[in-house]
């Protein structure tokens, strides 16, 4: 769906929005008008650093409320500087970062009858999933399937992220599934 030139285009908008962070504490701001009309959508999305293959840094959008391209020069940032899990990204360790770039489908609600209902319709390996009681809300890519593969593993951990209690499953819970296209880097 998403053009090798999207791709670039977006990758390079990332890092150069880190790069912008390192100078002045601030993330680029993208000429939206200039950009490609893909690049000019308003979609939602996720981006991952890693370093040395481990988690340095994921933030994003769970619901479209800007272009691509702002969204991904935004959550570039807050990746490198806001993920609350991390430090933030050093010029020296950008030069080894690869970026991962995930552009989320739109929410799909989950006609759910209970977790099992739950565990029995998820998409290992394809759908991302989004929690949400009222009170505790996570979400996990369709990308953690890789190291969480068994669908009750996938779920509990979930609901560790979200701050859930694991035996918890309260009346007032909404499941939401989405798909990602999701493209990367290698390290500069």
């Amino acid at each position: 769906m998403w053009t090798e030139e999207d791709q670039s285009q977006l990758l390079a908008i990332a890092r150069t929005s880190i790069e912008n962070g390192l100078q002045s504490g601030k993330p680029l701001i993208p000429e939206t008008e200039a950009a490609p009309e893909a690049l000019q959508a308003v979609r939602a999305s996720f981006v991952t650093l890693t370093l040395n293959q481990n988690l340095r840094g994921c933030i994003g959008s769970l619901e479209a409320h800007r272009p691509l391209i702002n969204d991904v020069a935004a959550n570039a940032f807050s990746s490198a500087f806001k993920d609350p899990r991390f430090s933030p990204v050093s010029a020296e360790e950008l030069e080894k970062i690869a970026i991962e770039i995930s552009i989320l489908s739109p929410m799909e609600p989950m006609q759910i009858s209970d977790e099992q209902d739950l565990l029995e319709q998820l998409q290992p390996g394809i759908d991302g999933l989004l929690i949400d009681d009222g009170h505790h809300r996570a979400t996990f890519l369709p990308q953690v399937w890789s190291q969480l593969p068994e669908p009750a593993l996938f779920l509990n951990h979930l609901k560790r992220k979200a701050g859930m209690p694991l035996e918890s499953w309260p009346d007032t819970m909404k499941c939401y599934r989405y798909h990602c296209d999701k493209f990367r880097e290698s390290a500069g």
